[in-house]
């Protein structure tokens, strides 16, 4: 953690104090190159003393504290010859092109290992960093300088982590590039929305899209087990699918479908959330390994709830929620309709500025009603017979009584279990929102995160999946009052939705191309920052 703080003070703060780790190519080849030195020496390490002078022997992966100093390291090779001992820190990468052969971070670490030597009895005056990709080592003394920067550092990360407060990111710096927390910490995208005279254009700093991706699995009494590094999901003793866990960002489980205790064990160990919906689509909830470490944005979560930052924050969700209804309208109307998307674009106008939550619900309800009354209208070509229905029943839902609402509810369920996921992985909790109200089972802040995201993805796939014909009347089951999808159907959406999220969409504020999965997760974080007074104001996600 201290060669962290000298990298970058706010990443130390990230990955110490508020619990956050992510890994990129440079951290994996890290761990590939430590796989030898990580496994611990099996005979003794004796500590330093004058009685044996004449010993000689390496030991790895060595565990050993300070109480001067107040810090633990673990060496990864220690060389002692007698009473001398000399730490041995492996580098992934070449030797760097600097005067000292070596950057500040890592003497810095070195030398705290040195210091720590010293106090358990042995000499050290010096150690090596040796880097795996050059097969060179670089001796480092440790000179007065050095363990005064070392000191210095070690405090400087004790205050750091006291004072409560996360630093600000650095600006437009090289480091951000190669470092695995960039889409955790997201400097460019702060720095832009924090200090908006900042004339550099924000760099997508994570990929565009996830490379892994969610497991469905609707067959009812099928089980899902693990073998090797793999997931295996059967019926009957008959295999139906099989994934490397390393592809699977989560696992969706729909109604009577078995996880077994080791899958399970597995997948929390990996941080994989198992989430476990109704046969029908109903979202009940999701297993996970520990709850995320970060209880200061918890903390801070529940202090705003009832503040006048939640009525800031709900004022932009519903703003953008509406102005994303009169986007889709504007697209998919076939003749404009100018004053209903007039009337629409006065209402976003007042959700940015209604001071109680109250007149809030109320503009939201007046803009649902004008949205969905003309919903059937998007509904042409091979989705007509929909429209007609939907234009008598309009919308509802528990249970939704026709073919439309049936897609809707099914989708803004499977929504509310994406921003779930979502939310408990940056560490808030779920139940506690800033505009819909806590109730016993119901995760407030998911949906929270929903709002703006329900026109854009739930409704324009509900409207793709009846428009191309890729849901039919036979896709359908009636029982009593009520509508559901067949098993058929509900793939059919799930494949549906899964392109959507996949989709590569522009960032209207920071100009970069992403998926729809990683905006979810992005406006996630820009709400976490909000809160922790990173952001002065949220800016809900709006397309023209």
């Amino acid at each position: 953690m201290v060669n962290e703080y000298v990298y970058c003070p706010r990443l130390a703060y990230l990955e110490w104090v508020q619990g956050e780790w992510d890994d990129n190519a440079d951290t994996v080849d890290g761990r590939y190159a430590h796989r030898r030195v990580d496994i611990e020496t099996a005979s003794d390490v004796p500590a330093g003393d004058p009685a044996q002078e004449d010993r000689s022997l390496t030991a790895r992966s060595v565990l050993l504290s300070s109480e001067e100093l107040g810090a633990i390291a673990r060496t990864d090779l220690i060389e002692i010859e007698g009473r001398r001992a000399t730490p041995v820190d492996y580098k992934r990468g070449p030797v760097p092109d600097t005067e000292a052969r070596a950057y500040d971070p890592e003497r810095v670490q070195l030398c705290i290992q040195g210091l720590i030597l010293r106090e358990n009895g042995y000499e050290c005056n010096g150690g090596v960093l040796y880097f795996v990709e050059s097969r060179t080592r670089v001796d480092v003394p440790f000179d007065a300088d050095l363990e005064a920067l070392a000191r210095k550092a070690l405090a400087g990360l004790r205050g750091l982590a006291d004072g409560g407060r996360l630093p600000a990111p650095l600006v437009s710096s090289p480091k951000c590039v190669r470092c695995s927390l960039a889409g955790i910490c997201l400097p460019d995208e702060i720095n832009r929305l924090s200090h908006p005279d900042l004339t550099e254009e924000p760099r997508r700093l994570v990929p565009g899209r996830d490379e892994a991706l969610p497991l469905y699995v609707l067959e009812q009494g099928a089980m899902i087990g693990k073998r090797d590094d793999r997931l295996h999901v059967t019926l009957k003793g008959e295999p139906l699918r099989d994934v490397r866990l390393l592809d699977v960002s989560h696992v969706v489980v729909f109604g009577g479908v078995q996880v077994s205790t080791q899958a399970l064990h597995e997948l929390c160990v990996r941080e994989i959330p198992v989430t476990y919906l109704s046969q029908g689509g109903w979202f009940y909830g999701m297993t996970t390994g520990l709850a995320h470490k970060n209880v200061e944005l918890r903390i801070a979560q529940h202090r705003c709830a009832d503040g006048d930052l939640a009525l800031a924050i709900a004022r932009s969700l519903v703003s953008g929620k509406i102005q994303n209804q009169r986007t889709i309208l504007r697209r998919n109307l076939e003749e404009r309709d100018v004053r209903l998307l007039g009337r629409l674009a006065v209402h976003a106008r007042q959700a940015r500025h209604v001071s109680e939550l109250a007149t809030l619900l109320g503009i939201e309800g007046v803009s649902a009603q004008l949205y969905f009354g003309a919903f059937h209208r998007l509904l042409h070509g091979a989705g007509a017979w929909a429209g007609t229905i939907f234009k008598e029943q309009g919308r509802n839902r528990r249970p939704p009584r026709d073919e439309v609402n049936a897609v809707l509810s099914f989708l803004y369920a499977i929504l509310t279990k994406e921003c779930s996921v979502m939310a408990q992985a940056v560490g808030f909790d779920i139940y506690r929102g800033v505009y819909h109200t806590p109730k016993y089972g119901r995760p407030a802040l998911a949906l929270d995160l929903c709002e703006e995201f329900r026109p854009l993805i739930a409704d324009s796939v509900c409207l793709s999946l009846f428009n191309q014909g890729e849901l039919v009347a036979g896709d359908f089951v009636k029982r009593a009052r009520g509508v559901a999808l067949t098993p058929k159907g509900r793939r059919g959406a799930l494949a549906a939705y899964e392109r959507r999220m996949g989709q590569m969409v522009t960032h209207p504020i920071f100009g970069y191309t992403i998926s729809y999965r990683r905006i979810v997760e992005l406006q996630a974080r820009l709400l976490r920052a909000v809160i922790m007074g990173e952001v002065p104001a949220y800016r809900p996600f709006t397309t023209r």
